[in-house]
């Protein structure tokens, strides 16, 4: 595991939930952003209408289980219902190499179309064995990765501001880019 994984399903996921909370607090509830997120790997084949392949199948399906559907309509509040495979989920959550608990998932069977597979809801600020979520199902404990003691954390939002400047890189796009079989990182400009 090369990094990139844990950071995707952690410290993504945070920022992304940071910047949905932010836009969404100075709108009126009809017009708040909520969004279903599903994050799962493997090999894909270029097509002629983007990507396909089995990787991109079971994605689609995840991102369109009813579970999502289910917890953002449970958890009024929430900005974002997360579901990783377990593939995913083993690798980076059960394996400790992010900051989350397996308590903070819930595990689930998704059954969309053709696909069947076992997968981990996540409601980010929300306990996902909350209201309507069913019997507490989660997967086993895992440690929490300890933040450095000079985190630069801002303590409202719990995203980490302590990356480094040899740790990101920026690229500005000014006209379209073909990104076909590319890989897009994401960081902050804003490390010490």
């Amino acid at each position: 595991m090369d990094g990139t994984e844990p950071r995707l399903v952690d410290d993504f996921v945070r920022h992304l939930v940071s910047e949905l909370r932010a836009y969404n607090e100075v709108r009126v509830p009809s017009a708040r952003m909520r969004l279903r997120a599903a994050v799962h790997h493997g090999p894909v084949e270029l097509a002629d209408n983007g990507f396909a392949g089995s990787t991109v199948v079971t994605t689609a399906r995840l991102l369109s289980s009813r579970h999502l559907y289910d917890a953002l309509k449970a958890h009024h509040g929430a900005h974002l219902a997360l579901l990783l495979s377990d593939d995913v989920y083993r690798s980076t959550v059960a394996g400790g190499h992010t900051t989350l608990s397996g308590a903070d998932f819930r595990r689930v069977v998704v059954n969309e179309k053709e696909c069947e597979a076992v997968a981990w809801l996540r409601v980010p600020g929300h306990d996902a064995h909350g209201p309507g979520s069913g019997p507490r199902t989660g997967g086993p404990a895992t440690p929490r990765l300890r933040p450095p003691v000079d985190d630069n954390r801002d303590s409202d939002s719990m995203v980490r501001n302590d990356y480094r400047g040899e740790q990101i890189s920026v690229t500005n796009f000014t006209a379209p880019v073909d990104l076909r079989g590319g890989v897009i990182g994401f960081g902050g400009s804003t490390g010490g």
